[in-house]
């Protein structure tokens, strides 16, 4: 059976990273999910994700000779995810990756088998969340919100939707129930 991948997407502040990694952890065991790593110019000691820092030159270097499955730009850094991941999808194993909501429609063109997970937070959540991380200013946070609020509406009616405004275990187990319940394979927990 053809495996599914698993495009996580949700605004800044919003929780991927932490329920990414949560999940990881709990399906560290089983062999048919794989988590993948982004390829981002950003250093690695800025935030939480558990990614592969590039410099600009590195990272034009491996978009040239066609290294990544996706790439996009946001805020002045690029992302990307290696072809790594197309190997483990043709291997039958489940990925789930860090995705862009901007480079969604791009991604599905891609992927028929793309399955958008969609993690939602409250505004006042999130403004709480984005404060407390110290990176933007209010007017910069205001401005996150806004367009976290304007994406909602264009989101694609077949995307789960995991709320993460409660506890990380409450909805890192929601996710993970998403995850074993959509797999396109058999899985174990």
């Amino acid at each position: 059976m053809k495996s599914r991948l698993f495009y996580v997407i949700g605004g800044s502040g919003s929780g991927k990273d932490s329920l990414m990694c949560y999940a990881r952890k709990r399906l560290s065991n089983n062999p048919n999910v794989a988590f993948a790593h982004r390829y981002i110019t950003r250093p690695a000691n800025i935030c939480g994700e558990n990614h592969i820092a590039l410099s600009h030159e590195e990272f034009e270097a491996r978009r040239t000779i066609g290294l990544f499955s996706m790439h996009w730009q946001s805020h002045c850094h690029s992302y990307g995810i290696g072809i790594e991941i197309d190997y483990w999808l043709s291997k039958g194993m489940n990925v789930v990756v860090n995705g862009s909501r901007e480079y969604l429609n791009n991604a599905r063109q891609k992927y028929s088998g793309l399955l958008p997970v969609h993690i939602v937070v409250s505004s006042d959540a999130l403004r709480a969340r984005l404060l407390a991380r110290g990176r933007e200013n209010h007017a910069e946070v205001d401005a996150r919100i806004d367009r976290h609020l304007q994406f909602i509406g264009q989101l694609p009616g077949d995307c789960i939707e995991i709320k993460n405004n409660d506890s990380l275990a409450d909805a890192g187990e929601q996710f993970i129930r998403a995850i074993l319940k959509k797999s396109r394979r058999k899985t174990c927990a």
